[in-house]
């Protein structure tokens, strides 16, 4: 059993917006930006999500299915838990805000 903090999807929203929008979307069926769309991610292959994204050979290779806690940590770190991905983002260091995020992907993206 994990010990993360329970997320809330509003502060997820925020959060969303102003450190992963600029890269990513939630819409269904929008176009990737410079990172992949996410609608549709739980569940999914690393280097699977999004058709048509030019994934990266590590993150193929991670071969993880993405769910609340494998998102958990990857948001810690991205470059450390998938090494040679091309996100450039740092992460979320606090536990919350990682949580925050994560229930709003899970909603925004069923």
């Amino acid at each position: 059993m994990s010990d993360r903090p329970k997320g809330d999807a509003t502060a997820g929203a925020r959060l969303f917006r102003t450190r992963c929008g600029l890269c990513h979307t939630t819409l269904e069926g929008a176009p990737n930006k410079v990172g992949p769309n996410l609608h549709g991610m739980m569940g999914k292959k690393s280097g699977q999500v999004a058709e048509g994204y030019p994934y990266t050979k590590a993150t193929v290779q991670k071969d993880i299915t993405w769910d609340e806690q494998t998102l958990y940590d990857f948001l810690e770190n991205p470059k450390k838990y998938i090494p040679g991905t091309k996100m450039a983002f740092a992460g979320f260091k606090r536990p919350k805000d990682r949580a925050d995020v994560i229930a709003y992907i899970k909603e925004e993206t069923k």
